[in-house]
């Protein structure tokens, strides 16, 4: 299915027009779908607004624009070029099926943490909270993202588990399932701004690529970076393995972009992971 939207929703949006030429220098990239992330660039100095709000815009004109896991509705980007001049257009994405699975007759301590843990988890949500605040002019993600890790999918983003007739939150990332010990190298070039042992996920990375967008790293058996360092894309920034709430050794990347939730697998050349079929 990433084949398919690479196919007819790797988006190349160029307006031309006769009477302003510069529009011609305004592009979209990306696949307008749901979790879908654009990478938009305009001529330096243009303002860039989605449905009215401010998107930040670095000194040389790029920009990000970001569809959840369930956006439905038509978004309105328009870029006013520093001559006053406008460019207009209407984004829908493009639905997906999510894998849903529904699990009955579960006993309760396998569907609700112990009361014990509950302070802890909420603590968790708190720092990842204060992490993914930040957000600057930084373009670590211009030149696209590489494998962190190179083995087979065992989980998708935007599936879903019902146990007991209770929804639970939708996985928000990739599963790649390798030994445990092999290292993870950073898929883009960013900032370290999170690096914890949390409840759910066990030993974490948050690393900020720019512009509030972050990739997140779970159930590592080592971390090898600290908060704040700068990385480069390649390097070793932990070890994969099944701490937290894991059932085996894997890693489990995320993305986001300020409070939307973003597929990693839609950013990624599957022809580089041998062990992996596209879904």
């Amino acid at each position: 299915m990433v084949e398919q939207y690479r196919g007819h929703a790797l988006l190349v949006l160029l307006l031309i027009l006769a009477h302003a030429p510069s529009l011609a220098s305004v592009s979209l990239d990306g696949p307008t779908v749901q979790g879908g992330l654009l990478t938009g660039q305009a001529p330096p100095g243009s303002e860039v607004t989605l449905d009215g709000e401010p998107l930040m815009v670095s000194g040389d004109g790029h920009f990000l624009v970001a569809f959840g896991r369930d956006d439905t509705a038509t978004r309105s980007l328009l870029v006013t070029l520093p001559d006053g001049e406008q460019w207009q257009s209407d984004l829908r994405p493009d639905q997906r099926e999510f894998d849903i699975q529904r699990i009955d007759g579960l006993p309760d301590e396998q569907v609700t943490p112990p009361q014990e843990v509950l302070q802890r988890i909420r603590d968790d949500a708190a720092l990842a909270r204060r992490a993914r605040q930040r957000s600057d002019e930084r373009t670590d993600w211009v030149g696209g993202f590489s494998w962190p890790v190179i083995g087979r999918i065992t989980g998708v983003y935007g599936s879903q588990r019902i146990l007991n007739g209770n929804p639970r939150a939708p996985h928000w990332g990739i599963d790649i399932a390798v030994p445990t010990g092999t290292p993870v190298e950073a898929p883009a070039s960013g900032v370290v701004t999170l690096t914890h042992d949390m409840y759910f996920s066990g030993l974490t990375i948050f690393l900020d690529h720019g512009h509030g967008l972050i990739s997140s790293f779970l159930h590592l058996s080592q971390i090898s970076v600290e908060e704040g360092q700068r990385v480069e894309r390649g390097e070793l920034i932990g070890k994969v393995g099944a701490t937290g709430r894991a059932t085996g050794p894997h890693l489990d990347w995320r993305m986001s972009l300020g409070d939307v939730r973003i597929d990693p697998a839609l950013l990624l050349d599957w022809n580089a992971n041998p062990h992996a079929d596209a879904p």
